[in-house]
């Protein structure tokens, strides 16, 4: 046996795990896999077709008599309904609550099979739903009762098995980027959002608090009272109407570009001249690792799993999640002086390939299925 059936279990929301387990799905699709993403609606970015690839929707019934949707029990249902008909050898779970639980649950009750489960850690099923005391045990239990458990930074797996108390060993396996992809030659002559001689300062994120756009339009508007520059913001979220009503008191609404979510952001990203992304909290920074790719230098934050991917002064810089003062320095810095840009730029292109190369990274999790499954 070379080839195998995989079920791909994630969020398909726009956001790093969703992205991560489609990507993988697609990559292994594409050296001879079969892939079955389940979930309730289809993956972002899975927009493209594979003959390998099946999309198997969950169905989430209300009832009268549940104030509440069981998704979990849904998934369960649908988990059952696909290893049945499919003899999955791995289920790949992206996220620990609810998925860990019902692909164990799943299991038990297809007693006459013996797939694999693996559960991947992305950060915030860690740090924020699985730090939540009713949650708590059910975390622990899933990452336990996974054949593996791997995590997308070193930062993830040393708080995972803090906070949980965690014996089983996880495997670090980082997110990746498609260099061919995500490259500065995707660059148009000209960006839409651009006008005459501004520079474009971009921000990517699904626009929780955690992201603290308050920083990035802060920050923005230091630097514009500078240079000419722009900035594009992509993604949608909660914290929206927050950012553009603190950008119309700043009285620099007309300079920032809300486009919402776009799934296909390689072709945003080598337009932009830097990238702002100053969470509170990362277990790694997909998004950033796209903008090192395309060539972007960056300013962020130096929390959890960033300095594992943004080397300070070599392909950005890291600050304090607030210090809005040097953020805004070292950004007018990298604006000003072309020297510095270009030396930022080429490495981060370069840590991305040489680091986080999609090809690199697919097989670790390919040589990782087959060494479980032995």
């Amino acid at each position: 046996m070379n080839k195998l059936n995989i079920g791909m279990v994630c969020y398909p929301s726009y956001g790093g795990s969703g992205v991560v387990a489609t990507e993988l799905g697609s990559a292994l699709a594409k050296k001879g896999h079969s892939i079955h993403f389940i979930s309730y609606e289809t993956p972002f970015r899975l927009n493209e077709y594979h003959e390998l690839i099946q999309f198997h929707q969950v169905d989430i019934q209300s009832y009268p008599l549940f104030k509440y949707p069981f998704y979990s029990l849904a998934l369960t249902s649908k988990i059952i309904e696909v290893c049945e008909a499919n003899h999955l050898d791995i289920l790949h779970v992206h996220y620990a609550i609810p998925h860990s639980i019902c692909a164990y649950l799943s299991r038990q009750m297809l007693k006459n099979q013996s797939f694999k489960i693996v559960t991947t850690l992305h950060g915030t099923d860690i740090t924020l739903v699985g730090q939540e005391k009713s949650y708590y045990r059910l975390v622990q239990f899933g990452i336990e009762e996974s054949d593996q458990v791997t995590a997308v930074s070193q930062y993830l797996k040393e708080i995972t098995k803090k906070e949980f108390s965690i014996q089983k060993e996880i495997e670090v396996i980082p997110n990746f980027v498609d260099p061919i992809k995500f490259s500065p030659e995707k660059k148009k002559p000209k960006c839409l959002f651009v006008k005459d001689d501004e520079k474009m300062i971009t921000h990517i994120s699904n626009f929780r608090p955690v992201k603290n756009i308050e920083a990035v339009i802060k920050t923005f508007n230091r630097i514009q009272k500078n240079i000419k520059a722009c900035l594009v913001l992509i993604g949608d979220g909660p914290e929206i109407p927050k950012a553009r009503l603190l950008a119309q008191e700043l009285n620099i609404l007309n300079k920032i570009n809300f486009i919402g979510r776009v799934e296909q952001v390689e072709y945003i990203l080598p337009c932009a001249d830097l990238f702002l992304f100053p969470s509170y909290n990362e277990s790694f920074g997909l998004s950033l690792l796209e903008a090192m790719s395309c060539g972007v230098p960056a300013i962020t934050s130096n929390v959890g799993g960033i300095p594992e991917v943004l080397i300070h002064g070599e392909t950005g810089y890291c600050f304090n999640p607030d210090d809005i003062e040097s953020m805004a320095e070292k950004g007018l810095e990298i604006l000003q002086n072309l020297e510095i840009k270009t030396n930022l730029s080429i490495n981060s292109r370069k840590r991305a390939i040489d680091h986080f190369n999609q090809d690199k990274i697919v097989q670790l999790y390919e040589n990782m299925y087959w060494k479980i499954l032995s």
